[in-house]
């Protein structure tokens, strides 16, 4: 069996993530961008990345460009964490989209609003790609539903 799909950023793209979360830590958001915590699923402690909450049809969504990295499986065994902008901090709990007809439509609009950020990470997969090959891409790159606590 084949090594789930991640791609681990380079010492630039680590730098440029702990620059944006501290941005959105302090209440900068660029673009929508916002601080995620989710909790450690052997540590126990928060684990902070910064994400792209990406709102389709009314719900909000986060993508893992890169795969199936760590807080992608912290995720999975949370169930949920915390987006922050600033002082406001958003509880949210977390449901992973299945590889389906449905994905490939939030994976399409979110190529379409962030593509310019993350087509590096698609390998080759754009918003204009077709649906096949969208669907061949949903495997390699998880999607939750998030909803916030009121």
């Amino acid at each position: 069996m084949s090594q789930p799909y991640y791609l681990q950023g380079s010492a630039f793209n680590v730098r440029m993530n702990s620059v944006v979360g501290w941005l959105a830590r302090h209440g900068i958001s660029l673009l929508g961008t916002a601080e995620m915590s989710v909790r450690g699923r052997t540590s126990g402690r928060m684990q902070r990345i910064p994400v792209n909450p990406h709102t389709y049809r009314g719900e909000q969504y986060v993508v893992s460009a890169r795969g199936h990295s760590q807080w992608v499986r912290n995720m999975r065994v949370a169930g949920g964490g915390e987006l922050r902008v600033g002082r406001k901090t958003r509880t949210f709990t977390a449901e992973e989209i299945a590889d389906d007809a449905q994905k490939v439509l939030i994976l399409r609009a979110y190529l379409k609003r962030w593509g310019w950020e993350v087509n590096q990470y698609f390998q080759g997969v754009t918003a204009t790609s077709s649906d096949a090959e969208l669907l061949a891409a949903c495997t390699d790159h998880p999607v939750f539903r998030i909803t916030t606590e009121k």
